[in-house]
């Protein structure tokens, strides 16, 4: 037989090395300096020292609004969904890195539905909830008590429909709208028949199984276990122990009891005046998973397509909790393209930043522009995100935009 080759020796080497080596000591190699970090868990609480929470009294009871911020800022107006609140709504995502750079130069006021807040107190049995028409002229008396001419909303759900009521109703005092998982139409019978079921378990029964998958489907989609089952549990356990069931029924009873908001686009450029739409610069977001994508479609056909565009964030139902990132850079531009100079939270800050302010009408004309201008060439070109790569269209029947 002839000699082992070089392979061979060396390979040999390495048995007879690895017999006579002591296992513990690689042991020690591998697990040496090794810590166990777990993350923060998440937790939807009030304690937040940046916030203040304020009475406003209206025609049909108080109202709740925590304000976050400088209030000689520009104003930004929010209002919840269902079963939330502006804790559980809100505050994960204005704490989100960006937003905190970016609302530095605004004041934000978070409208809590009457009986809806952290903590509420059971609503007396002879009182008569407002309708959705009149949770809208409600958000009269916080602009009033708080001295604002004008601000910009920021609704969810049920909230994004009671904010673009607002506007409907008084445009001089929206000067923009970023609507998610916006409903334009009156309730189906499907709907209808649903949240029938849920007010009368919620005012015999409490938070039944039945009432607390519906909420979980309504805020999230479907198989939100599988894509952030932490986040799952959170909002389960919320419902179940932080909302008062008699309360939420009547606000949901509104809900399905709401009306057509009676909009429609006018296609005719010397007839656009009288059709009867959303003045006022609108982004109209949902989320691809979420049960609502049909609604916001239906909504960007009602919606001058001049001054609105349309979202669909990916992997997400709830955009706000699953997706801050995209949201919070999407609502940066949004906000420049409006005339507001908006710091940008990826570049580095220096002192002599300015802070937000309306441009000139030249300034907001040339925004303008830009925005139209990317709105022409949007199935061909990408935007340019810094977070992920969003796509906006005019139109979501004729092409299949997703972000």
């Amino acid at each position: 037989m002839g000699m082992p080759s070089d392979g061979a020796s060396k390979m040999d080497s390495f048995v007879e090395y690895g017999r006579t080596m002591p296992s513990d000591s690689m042991d020690d190699i591998e697990l040496k300096n090794i810590q166990l970090q777990f993350p923060p868990l998440r937790c939807l609480s009030r304690d937040d020292s940046s916030v203040r929470e304020e009475r406003v009294e209206t025609d049909k009871g108080s109202l709740l609004v925590a304000v976050q911020g400088n209030r000689a800022k520009p104003a930004i107006l929010t209002y919840h969904d269902l079963g939330l609140n502006y804790i559980s709504s809100f505050q994960a995502f204005f704490n989100y890195i960006d937003m905190r750079v970016l609302l530095e130069n605004f004041c934000v006021y978070h409208v809590n539905a009457p009986g809806q807040e952290e903590g509420a107190p059971t609503l007396p049995e002879d009182y008569v909830y407002p309708s959705m028409d009149e949770l809208a002229e409600q958000l009269l008396f916080v602009l009033g008590y708080f001295g604002l001419k004008s601000v910009i909303g920021f609704g969810v759900g049920a909230g994004a429909n009671i904010l673009a009521r607002f506007a409907l109703a008084h445009p001089e005092k929206v000067n923009a709208l970023c609507l998610i998982n916006c409903v334009s139409t009156q309730a189906g019978w499907i709907e209808w028949g649903y949240q029938k079921l849920n007010v009368r378990h919620l005012r015999s029964q409490g938070m039944t199984q039945g009432v607390l998958d519906y909420l979980m489907w309504h805020h999230f989609g479907r198989g939100t276990e599988e894509r952030n089952h932490d986040l799952v549990q959170v909002y389960k356990n919320y419902f179940e122990r932080r909302v008062n069931p008699t309360n939420l029924a009547l606000l949901i009873d509104s809900y399905v009891r709401r009306t057509d908001l009676n909009i429609t686009r006018e296609l005719d450029p010397t007839r656009k005046k009288e059709g009867l739409t959303l003045g006022v610069p609108v982004m109209n977001i949902t989320g691809a998973l979420s049960p609502h994508v049909d609604d916001t479609v239906t909504l960007n056909g009602r919606l001058d397509p001049m001054n609105s565009s349309w979202m669909k964030i990916s992997d997400c139902g709830m955009v706000l909790e699953e997706q801050p990132g995209k949201v919070s850079e999407a609502f940066r531009l949004f906000l420049q393209g409006e005339g507001y100079v908006v710091r940008s939270p990826r570049k580095p800050m220096t002192p002599t930043t300015p802070e937000v302010a309306p441009l000139s009408p030249l300034k907001m004309a040339d925004y303008r522009l830009a925005s139209l201008e990317g709105l022409n060439h949007v199935c061909s070109k990408k935007i340019d995100w810094p977070t992920a790569t969003i796509h906006i269209t005019e139109n979501p029947i004729s092409e299949a935009v997703v972000c």
